[in-house]
Parts: structure tokens; C-alpha cells; sequence
């Protein structure tokens, strides 16, 4: 026994010689009757080889290999991981791409001025000039065609205040570039506004809500009931694609805060913390999708907490803004660290029974100083909140895109 394990035989061939050797011609025979399930044992051993060389997908840290049906999306949770072998689409760095942008800002007819950055004269165009790249895969570039193709007859719903109005925005851009003779109807209202591609059905839909949760006037003013999600949850419903998005606005104050008391359960307040407020806000949205939306049907996305750039000191040069600003921060993380509204996001995402895919852009979006508009938004002042277009909400669309497609 111990002579025979140290000369163990590596193939076929092999096999045989060492069975002449050992044992003789009868063991040969019944050796051959077998040899077909052992054919097949070793194949399977190598499909098995094969299959772990795959791509593994890590979206959000669940993962799946780049050939399976769904790309894992369906495990999607809040909670992230990191793998060397893995790929997670959100961790990587920009680089140079001199094939961006995706459109050209004067053939799209439905940029808000106050992203248009170029028609109001912003000099350098480098900013357009870049394109995501995950450390260990690729993403693919987006095909409108393709996408009015497979969303035929769907619709598309962006919910939030102005980033999702930023990036509803982008992807009706994105999709007139593949098919700039398409015909469509462009309608914008208060709160639902819609962009149908008429050829093929497809309409995207902005809900503006920023806050999600209800805002209702009472005989003190103007409430936000962190415990209320009634007033646009109808329209919602039913929807193939929902993509939902706060947060910006839970940040404001004085004048241009947008309510005068907040209901917490039976209490009233005038004020409190604005995270925690947050939290019970998006638990609310959390229990509403978990008993309202039926996920084989809807693909439920959160958008990430997108960042701003009013503090130089979080990316080391404390007299900054984003004025000014052409390049992006190299490497693939961001001096301050991710901003504490990304966490609530995680803990509510990763406590809800249905699944909820987080494009996780907030990394990848703060190390775009370089892409506000700034001085270029057409008001007057800095905006070092929101996105010029194209720009990088194209790149957050181009995620959306690959997390569907996958």
C-alpha cells in the first residue's frame, strides 16, 4: 500500500502501465468496463477547473460568476465585502477614456440648465473625458439601443429630489444618443414627470419626493412624519424598475429647509438629529417596499448617498471647493472616508426582507471634484452638490445598465 500511494498515477496511459504492473490482465478487463464513468469523473473535474477561473462578480458583496443567469443579483443586501479574487464593481479608480462622453450635451433636449455646465461656459472639457474601471473587470458600455430593446413596453421610475432628477436625466440623454431619430414625448410636472420612447414603449419616470416620507401641511406648518409614506406610493406600485434615492435634502436648513416640525410617532418635534431622523425616515420607505412591492416583477434599486465638494480639507487641500477643479482624485479611496448617511443606508438595506440593490456610487463620486458644476450651472452661484451633463451621472446610469444586464 504505501509503495503503491507514492507512485501514483497522473493520466489514462499511466493507469493502465501501472495496472500490468500491480495486478495483471483480469483487473485490466474490469479496469475498461469502468473506464467511461472515470472519463467522465476527470472531464467533470476539469469543467470544475474551468468554472472557477470565472469572473466572480462581487456587486455589493454578494457574488456570482459572470455566466450565471442573473449575475446574483437576486441575493443583492446592503452589507458590502471584499474578496482578492472577486470583483466588486464600485471599487476601482478613473481613467483617462477618449471615447466619453456618451452625448453631446447640445443634441440632448432634456438637460436642466443647471447641469448644462458647457452651454454656460465652463472652459475645460477634460472632466468628460473619463470612465469608471473596476480593479478586476469590466464593465460594458451602454447600448440605448440594446436597452429600449429589452425594456420594451417597461417602465422605468427614478424617486428622489434633484440627484434623481440628475440622473433620470442622463439616461433619457444616454438612450437619444443611440437612437437620435426615435420619437418621443417629454413631459415635466410636479411631481411625475415622464420621457416615453414611443417605437418602443419604454417610459422613465422622475418622482420628485426628497425626502421619500410625507411632508403634510398641518395647522402648525408644513410636517415631515418620518412614520408616512402614503402620498406617491401608488404611483410606484407595479413599476418594472424602481430606483430610489434621499438624503440630500435631509441636510438643509433654515430657509431652505423644507418643513417646520417633524412627527416622530406621536411626538412633534421642531427639530432633531438629522441622521436619525434619516434612519426612521428610510425604515419607513425599508417596511413600505418589504410588504408592498412584489420583487419578482420589480427591480428595486437605491441610488448610494451622492457626495459634495464644499470642504477641501476631506480630500486634503482645506482652501478648496470644487471651483475650479479638472481632474479627479487618483486612487480608489477617498481621504475622509464615506460620509455617515452611507452607514444608515447599509444598516435599513441590510435589515429589509426583499432585495434592494445598492448602486453603491459614493466612493466613486467623491473622487469626482472635478465634475460639479460649480460656477457653470446657470444661477449664479457654486453648486458643488449636483453633476454636470454628460458627466458622472452617466457613469452611476452605466452601472444601473450593468446590474440589469448581468
Amino acid at each position: 500500500h504505501q509503495q503503491a500511494s507514492s507512485q501514483k498515477p497522473k493520466t489514462l496511459d499511466s493507469i493502465i502501465c501501472f495496472i500490468k504492473k500491480k495486478k495483471g490482465s483480469k483487473l485490466i478487463s474490469l479496469f475498461l468496463l469502468f473506464l467511461p464513468l472515470l472519463t467522465v469523473t476527470i472531464l467533470s473535474g476539469a469543467e470544475q477547473a474551468f468554472a472557477s477561473d470565472k469572473t466572480v462578480l462581487l456587486v455589493n458583496g454578494h457574488n456570482s460568476t459572470a455566466g450565471s443567469g442573473d449575475g446574483g443579483m437576486s441575493s443583492l443586501r446592503g452589507k458590502k465585502q471584499r474578496r482578492a479574487s472577486g470583483c466588486n464593481l464600485f471599487q476601482g479608480r478613473w481613467v483617462f477614456d477618449a471615447s466619453y462622453p456618451f452625448y453631446d450635451s447640445s443634441t440632448c433636449p432634456f438637460i436642466d440648465g443647471e447641469f448644462d455646465c458647457l452651454k454656460f461656459g465652463r472652459p475645460d472639457k477634460q472632466f468628460l473625458k473619463y470612465s469608471w474601471q473596476p480593479e478586476s473587470c469590466a464593465i460594458p458600455r451602454f447600448d440605448g439601443a440594446a436597452f429600449l430593446r429589452k425594456y420594451r413596453g417597461k417602465r422605468i421610475m427614478f424617486v428622489g429630489d434633484s440627484l434623481s432628477l440628475n440622473m433620470w436625466e442622463s439616461l433619457g440623454c444616454m438612450i437619444h444618443a443611440s437612437v437620435p431619430n426615435a420619437k418621443t414625448t417629454f413631459t415635466k410636472r410636479t411631481p411625475l414627470s415622464s420621457l416615453t420612447f414611443q417605437e418602443y414603449g419604454v417610459t422613465l419616470n422622475l418622482y420628485r419626493t426628497p425626502y421619500i416620507v410625507d411632508i403634510a401641511k398641518e395647522k402648525v406648518g408644513r410636517v415631515l412624519n418620518l412614520g408616512a409614506i402614503d402620498g406617491g406610493a401608488g404611483v410606484w406600485k407595479n413599476t418594472d424598475v424602481l430606483v430610489f434615492n434621499s438624503w440630500h435634502w435631509w441636510t438643509h436648513k433654515g430657509q431652505s429647509q423644507g418643513w417646520d416640525y417633524i412627527r416622530d410617532g406621536s411626538s412633534l418635534v421642531r427639530d432633531m438629529n438629522r441622521l436619525d431622523a434619516f434612519y426612521k425616515g428610510l425604515s419607513t420607505w425599508a417596511r413600505w417596499v418589504d410588504q408592498n412591492v412584489d420583487t419578482t416583477k420589480t427591480r428595486v434599486f437605491f441610488q448610494g448617498i451622492s457626495p459634495t465638494h464644499y470642504e477641501g480639507r476631506e480630500w486634503n487641500e482645506p482652501r478648496k471647493s470644487c471651483s475650479g477643479q479638472m481632474q479627479p482624485l487618483g486612487g480608489s479611496s477617498y481621504p475622509s472616508g464615506q460620509p455617515p448617511a452611507a452607514g444608515v443606508v447599509s444598516k435599513v438595506l441590510s435589515s429589509m426582507k426583499k432585495p434592494v440593490f445598492l448602486l453603491d456610487i459614493t466612493t466613486l463620486s467623491q473622487l469626482r471634484k472635478d465634475a460639479h458644476p460649480s460656477s457653470y450651472g446657470g444661477d449664479g452661484g457654486t453648486d458643488c452638490s449636483h453633476w454636470c451633463l454628460p458627466g458622472l451621472p452617466d457613469t452611476w446610469n452605466q452601472l444601473l445598465y450593468a446590474a440589469l444586464s448581468m
